[in-house]
């Protein structure tokens, strides 16, 4: 009688890619779905839920992307040190003028499992303000989001 084993991918073995990933005009929880795919590994055949195979993310023009209704008045980010009074909370356009990566990067930690390996998932992703990135000597290819 033969016996099939399942395979199992380990994270160290893995080929790693990288993605370029154009936000401009493009809805956040779209592309984001896609950023947490290709992070997570979801997209090769090879992909094991307790193992890293994701590839790196490389997302520009986080400025220009689009929030759709009134979203940018009514969205709200909470932050707090855990001492009392110590809450702050920003609508997403007060955000967006700030530091505009950061939503991004909230909206991808959202669709991320929450356990150990997430957070150093998120820590292959890349995100920035505007068309310039610091990643060009890993020659990063351009990913469509659909």
């Amino acid at each position: 009688m033969k016996q099939t084993k399942t395979f199992m991918a380990k994270s160290e073995e893995v080929q790693r890619a990288w993605h370029l990933i154009d936000a401009a005009d493009q809805k956040v929880g779209r592309v984001a779905t896609h950023i947490a795919n290709l992070l997570r590994g979801k997209h090769k055949t090879l992909f094991t839920p307790h193992a890293d195979t994701g590839d790196f993310v490389v997302v520009i023009n986080t400025d220009k992307m689009v929030l759709t209704g009134s979203k940018w008045d009514s969205k709200k980010y909470y932050r707090h040190s855990r001492f009392f009074g110590s809450m702050k909370i920003k609508t997403a356009a007060q955000i967006k003028e700030e530091d505009s990566s950061f939503i991004m990067h909230e909206a991808v930690r959202g669709m991320l499992p929450t356990n150990k390996m997430s957070r150093h998932l998120i820590l292959k992703m890349k995100a920035y303000k505007a068309a310039t990135h610091d990643h060009a000597a890993q020659k990063p290819t351009p990913y469509q989001v659909k």
